[in-house]
């Protein structure tokens, strides 16, 4: 169990799922035609390096190429769905990494930091009272970004796919037969959850932040981007421990607003979904025992 509970991951992708091992991983997903198309690739190695296994560091490493990946995955599976002419790939598609990176940190760290530096300095807040603003906002635009990119109907199919790796995972830790019919009766809730991991490290940058103290806006601005690697490497070591809890009810107590926040971001998938969920985990499953042989 503890070799399943580390190893296996992943992503929803579109019109598939993505899913991680320890050497490998898989891309399943349904083309224009309704046929199973799937991508299978050695892991970077930077996974197995010293690194990706010393505490704290690994977080950021693994998060860093997790981006990456997930990236990449989501690029595979949208080719998929466009004519070649549309395809996006080279100058294009890094341009379009740098852009959503960009705009990930300006609105959840660099917006909610600005309006904590504003409120202190005219309302003269004290500097806790400030950065427990901060913290509140950031979680508003969190969980109001989740929500509101789930009104659209392609984010809703993406949702779906989210829960239906969810139930295959679940499904398959649990040793039970990956067909869409048993798959379907599990939970479409993880603890492992990428969703999870940005919860908490929104909540754990409060308790962080608010440590600092005043300080000039621009400062203030600085210290956010400079101790996000930190704050990351933090939560993930805490979705790490608490994973490997879950028997703990302290521990299931401690992981439920991070579940639910899941029941945004994941839908009930259909059977369709779940074939192709399947197929995935199988495909990877596949690749990571012919590497190992």
């Amino acid at each position: 169990m503890e070799d399943k509970l580390i190893s296996y991951g992943g992503q929803a992708v579109i019109e598939g799922v993505m899913m991680r091992g320890k050497n490998a991983f898989a891309i399943a997903m349904r083309n224009p035609e309704g046929e199973i198309e799937i991508h299978v690739e050695k892991l970077a190695k930077i996974y197995k390096s010293r690194l990706a296994k010393t505490p704290f560091v690994r977080g950021l490493v693994l998060l860093w190429d997790a981006m990456g990946l997930g990236m990449r995955a989501l690029t595979i599976s949208a080719n998929v769905q466009s004519d070649e002419e549309e395809q996006l790939e080279g100058p294009a598609l890094y341009l379009t990494l740098a852009f959503s990176l960009l705009l990930s940190i300006g609105l959840f760290f660099m917006l909610p930091a600005t309006a904590g530096g504003l409120v202190e300095r005219y309302f003269e807040w004290n500097a806790w009272w400030g950065n427990l603003l901060e913290g509140l906002v950031r979680i508003l635009l969190l969980v109001g970004y989740v929500w509101a990119v789930g009104l659209m109907p392609e984010i809703q199919r993406v949702y779906s796919y989210h829960g239906a790796e969810h139930k295959t995972i679940n499904a398959f830790e649990d040793g039970a037969e990956l067909t869409p019919e048993i798959v379907a009766t599990y939970s479409r809730e993880h603890a492992r959850c990428g969703t999870a991991f940005l919860l908490t490290l929104v909540l754990l940058s409060i308790i962080v932040y608010s440590v600092l103290g005043p300080m000039p806006l621009g400062l203030r601005l600085l210290s956010r981007l400079l101790l996000i690697p930190v704050i990351a490497g933090m939560a993930y070591e805490y979705i790490k421990w608490t994973a490997a809890h879950l028997d703990s009810p302290i521990v299931q107590a401690l992981v439920r607003p991070n579940m639910a926040l899941q029941l945004l971001t994941t839908h009930e998938p259909d059977l369709e979904m779940l074939e192709v969920s399947i197929t995935s985990f199988n495909a990877m499953r596949e690749a990571e025992r012919e590497s190992e042989e």
